[in-house]
């Protein structure tokens, strides 16, 4: 069984657990109607299906080349980057006035999952100029946007971020990259980035780099770094790609996974670049291109896991001893409990993007409020369900697993930078108890409000697992209060288990709404009785956890870690 996106599963979310209407009911989205978002899924997953699968082991097998500075990508990929951009699913989401389809975030999100499950190393190209978009849209001059947003969005153009540099990683501000001004409005831009996605492509005809710079008289640190545009050709009067720009591609990082899609060292050697927002604005406008990728990367996370469980259930059917394997118990639990955090996370996710969707449609700081918290969770949560899923794909393979032809190996090698994209899963949870509690905790709590409302609704119906969830989340609401009353640094160290803790009871919750939809008895009712009563409980031991704060592992001095 090659992959099929999971265009039934993602209807029914949109329809019965993380509701679309009421995105469709506001004014800026009255076009997402019921019959638009099955054509968009419908067609975006013939695209996926018959396209894009096809081709994930030739990027595995046959990886992007750097070939005399310039990239050639894996056979076949440009053939289907020509089809994904011809049939405008890199604008999905943006503006109609300079070329996209301007449906909701949501639909973006649904596609991008699909697109990730079919073959995540093409997808990452058109998935990094969807942010850079969203950060013009947000952040650039007219000119800038009427120039770079219409080939963007056709996708005629492609775009990359430029963050890390060797000595800054996760330490943005000791950046060294720096820009000059020429005296004419544009910057001279020098400087070396790596970790730099699809820096270079023979796919597209331009290749548009975001890069954070310092200004000759920026302040140290983050509050001293600008944004600037620097395409790989200069636009020409006709706003086509003229003269090559001053940068190159000094080489392609050797990766674990993810071979089709190219990691570019870039060296920028007095590029010509033009300033994105106004002077030491760089990190305002490069965090609205992250947030984006941030939910954007939790997505990829959960298309990986719909590959690798796919992939696990088919040989789980057709592999025998004694009896075909998917009747052994402990095949059967693997199974189900992969199948049930897909939908978890994928739920999650396309909450956060609701709520992003609702808050720019409507205004409400509380739709806003919600978005931001769910963040970080949909990134960490749908991250860690991609890795999970894809190791326990192995394991359902056995030691067929661990043989590369079977194919079962590449899902785990692709996914795992995942939880690293965008800022670790370690610094998304610190996110999470940090800047995201700065309210007092009012958005946590008004989410677990309304998680208990839900719960208490569907005692009626499924009392066992309704009582579950409600107990689950007045847990997670007596130990929000103890963290919102914790010092930052015991909250970073309970961080992580903190945030899979909210993943948790979130995924209950979602399990639960579909479950009450469907009925008794319904297959997803079946499949939350699974998450509910066998994986829900793991939020106890993870609370258990996040309390114990930092004292115990700062006891453990260097030298007893080094013994």
């Amino acid at each position: 069984m090659s992959y099929r996106s999971p265009v039934a599963e993602l209807r029914f979310i949109l329809d019965k657990v993380v509701p679309l209407a009421p995105v469709s009911a506001t004014e800026k989205f009255a076009e997402a109607t019921g019959e638009t978002v099955d054509a968009i899924l419908t067609e975006a997953a013939k695209l996926c299906d018959e396209v894009m699968a096809p081709l994930i082991r030739n990027g595995d097998l046959h990886p992007a080349k750097l070939e005399n500075g310039v990239v050639r990508s894996s056979p076949g990929f440009k053939e289907a980057y020509e089809q994904i951009a011809e049939g405008g699913w890199v604008g999905i989401s943006s503006p109609v006035e300079y070329g996209g389809m301007g449906l909701p975030l949501t639909m973006a999100i649904a596609v991008n999952d699909m697109m990730s499950g079919a073959n995540l190393a093409l997808q990452l190209n058109p998935l990094l100029t969807q942010g850079q978009i969203d950060a013009l849209e947000h952040h650039a001059s007219d000119e800038i946007k009427e120039l770079y947003l219409p080939k963007l969005i056709s996708g005629e153009w492609s775009g990359t971020m430029n963050l890390t540099e060797p000595q800054a990683g996760s330490d943005v501000g000791a950046l060294r990259t720096k820009a000059e001004p020429n005296g004419d409005g544009t910057y001279s831009v020098t400087g070396q980035k790596i970790f730099i996605s699809w820096g270079d492509s023979d796919m597209t005809k331009n290749v548009c780099h975001l890069v954070l710079a310092r200004l000759p008289d920026g302040a140290p640190g983050t509050k001293g770094i600008s944004l600037f545009m620097v395409p790989k050709y200069l636009p020409d009067a006709n706003g086509e790609p003229g003269v090559a720009n001053s940068l190159k591609v000094v080489s392609l990082e050797h990766k674990m996974g993810l071979h089709g899609s190219p990691t570019c060292v870039m060296s920028f050697e007095g590029a010509k670049g033009w300033m994105v927002d106004g002077p030491n604005k760089g990190m305002a406008a490069m965090f609205t291109m992250m947030n984006n990728a941030r939910l954007n990367v939790g997505v990829e996370g959960i298309g990986i896991a719909e590959g690798a469980y796919q992939k696990a259930l088919q040989y789980a059917q057709d592999r025998v001893q004694f009896k075909p394997i998917i009747e052994h118990a402990d095949v059967r639990r693997m199974l189900a409990s992969m199948k049930a955090e897909v939908f978890a996370a994928r739920s999650i996710a396309l909450a956060c993007a609701v709520a992003i969707d609702m808050g720019h449609a409507t205004g409400d700081e509380a739709w806003t409020a919600r978005a931001a918290l769910l963040t970080p969770i949909a990134k960490a949560y749908g991250t860690d369900t991609g890795m999970w899923v894809s190791d326990q794909g192995i394991q359902v393979h056995g030691g067929m697993g661990f043989i590369e032809e079977t194919g079962a190996a590449q899902y785990f090698r692709d996914v795992r930078v995942t939880a690293i994209y965008e800022g670790t899963n370690g610094i998304q949870s610190m996110d999470l108890v940090g800047r995201k509690m700065m309210d007092g905790g009012k958005a946590a709590f008004r989410l677990l409000q309304e998680v208990e409302e839900d719960a208490k609704a569907g005692r009626e119906a499924l009392p066992d697992l309704a009582d579950a969830v409600w107990q689950a989340a007045e847990t997670l609401r007596e130990h929000t209060e103890w963290m919102i009353g914790q010092d930052m640094q015991d909250r970073f160290a309970g961080s992580v288990p903190y945030l899979k803790a909210f993943a948790r009871v979130l995924g209950a919750h979602f399990h639960l709404r579909a479950a009450i939809a469907e009925g008794a008895g319904s297959r997803h009712a079946k499949l939350a009785a699974v998450y509910i009563r066998r994986l829900l409980p793991q939020f106890a031991a993870a609370l258990a956890e996040a309390r114990e704060g930092a004292e115990g592992l700062y006891a453990l001095s260097v030298e007893d870690l080094s013994a």
